[in-house]
């Protein structure tokens, strides 16, 4: 049985955040665990409001962690997000206490898991255009996989037709009145258990279709350990895109932005001051070099960001492109040879973010770190290079999430081999086409400026065709 076409109906996303997640070994309710600079339960929150499809977000949530999402909705980051109530002890419960609170008004009201915050407006919207036609929806996906039926003994009873088999996600979506119908039945029932609504309208409202629309394997949910390193690379695909913002948007975003450059008269810095100019940033390029400026010197730095602020009022972005690259084997490093790299690598960044702060507050900015693939990995005649680049990485880390109150954004670009004058200095002249060149290193880290994204490691790789 299909539905009437009906008059507009509001569409209400209710996100279910009832649950403490122990599996995923946090510590704390996965929904509040920071990917990106951000708890799951925001980045979920941000990709419901900003779809066009969507009136209004209420979430349920675990009962003793609703401060959070009581903040978001003060600070009206979100303009849907209306109200936050404590869920119940179970999924059904939660849906059920959800249920209460919303009305009488006939309505499409969506049920998504707070900890997929890969969902995508595509998929949004499929769900609620379904609801036009068919009084209950799923979002589901192929299985990959073969999946087997056992005994609880663990011996094989069936092998079921792949072909047939969907793997269930959410959004799950239903008109108001099927869903509480069918509640109000499966509460008669003494033997009611269902780990999801659907299943709950199949059981008992059984007369009312269940439409499926498709997920995609990226609106994964975050239930295991594993799930929260996926999930945070996922986050690092996304922002650096390989296509790239295209450079009207790139205009729109820096026009009359003022950008700092340190390490900026040569290879990605250099590149960084370019790109930055032609798209309408005003940009302050300083260096050893061309201004004299040491970055391992406090000095140094405060007066290379006030002069940037005397001239335009404001410091939207600064980046740190600077470095020293020494080689060789630690007995063979001398004491001046340690303390040079320590400066610069190391305490060069973090004075750069301290005497940043206070510009950033006011612009809610960005500061934008390099470090090394090196970091992952220490390599002989390496040591001392990849110790400060892996240390960047962790400050780059450390202070999306202490800045993260601010408004303030902290993200580190990790670029593959560059064709740059320290590398040349380094290694000699390489084969041409294993380079990243510098111009390709520098809009990624534009387009990295540019995009929400805070906490971030982002690899930029060459293109292979």
């Amino acid at each position: 049985m299909t539905v009437d076409a009906p008059q507009t109906l509001r569409t209400v996303v209710v996100v279910l955040a009832g649950g403490v997640g122990v599996r995923a070994g946090l510590g704390m309710p996965k929904q509040l665990a920071r990917i990106a600079g951000k708890p799951i339960i925001e980045h979920t929150i941000a990709a419901i409001d900003s779809s066009p499809d969507v009136d209004e977000i209420i979430v349920m949530m675990e009962p003793h962690h609703m401060e959070p999402v009581r903040k978001l909705i003060a600070d009206g980051s979100y303009p849907k997000l209306t109200n936050v109530y404590e869920g119940g002890t179970t999924r059904n419960d939660t849906t059920q206490l959800a249920l209460e609170k919303l009305g009488d008004e006939e309505l499409k009201v969506l049920f998504h898991d707070a900890v997929r915050p890969f969902v995508s407006h595509q998929i949004l919207r499929d769900c609620i255009d379904a609801l036009d036609e068919y009084g209950a929806v799923d979002t589901a996906i192929p299985s990959a996989d073969t999946i087997i039926e056992v005994r609880e003994e663990n011996v094989i009873v069936d092998v079921p037709p792949r072909s047939k088999l969907r793997r269930g996600q959410t959004p799950q979506g239903f008109r108001l009145s099927t869903i509480r119908r069918a509640y109000e039945k499966a509460s008669a029932d003494p033997g009611f258990t269902a780990t999801d609504d659907c299943t709950v309208v199949l059981r008992y409202a059984p007369n009312v279709p269940i439409a499926v629309v498709p997920g995609s394997d990226e609106n994964m949910k975050i239930t295991e350990a594993i799930d929260v390193f996926i999930a945070d690379k996922l986050f690092q695909l996304k922002t650096a895109d390989p296509a790239g913002y295209s450079a009207e948007a790139r205009e729109e975003a820096l026009e009359a932005k003022t950008l700092v450059v340190f390490g900026g008269s040569d290879g990605i810095g250099r590149g960084i001051s370019e790109a930055a100019e032609r798209y309408g940033a005003v940009v302050f390029p300083f260096s050893r070099s061309t201004t004299g400026t040491h970055i391992q010197e406090r000095d140094d730095v405060v007066a290379a960001l006030k002069l940037a602020f005397e001239a335009t009022g404001r410091i939207d972005y600064v980046v740190n492109a600077a470095g020293v690259l020494e080689m060789g084997n630690l007995e063979d490093f001398s004491h001046e040879a340690v303390r040079n790299t320590i400066d610069i690598n190391l305490m060069g960044p973090i004075i750069i973010a301290q005497e940043s702060l206070p510009y950033l507050k006011e612009s809610k900015g960005q500061l934008l770190f390099f470090t090394s693939s090196s970091y992952t990995r220490g390599r002989a005649n390496y040591g001392m290079y990849s110790a400060t680049k892996a240390a960047t990485v962790n400050l780059t880390q450390s202070l999306a999430e202490e800045w993260a109150d601010y408004g303030i954004r902290v993200n580190c670009i990790n670029p593959e081999r560059t064709k740059t004058t320290m590398r040349l200095q380094a290694f000699g002249e390489e084969p041409e086409g294993t380079l990243l060149s510098a111009e390709q290193v520098a809009l990624a880290s534009i387009d990295t400026l540019i995009s929400g994204t805070t906490g971030q490691i982002v690899d930029v790789r060459r293109r292979t065709s």
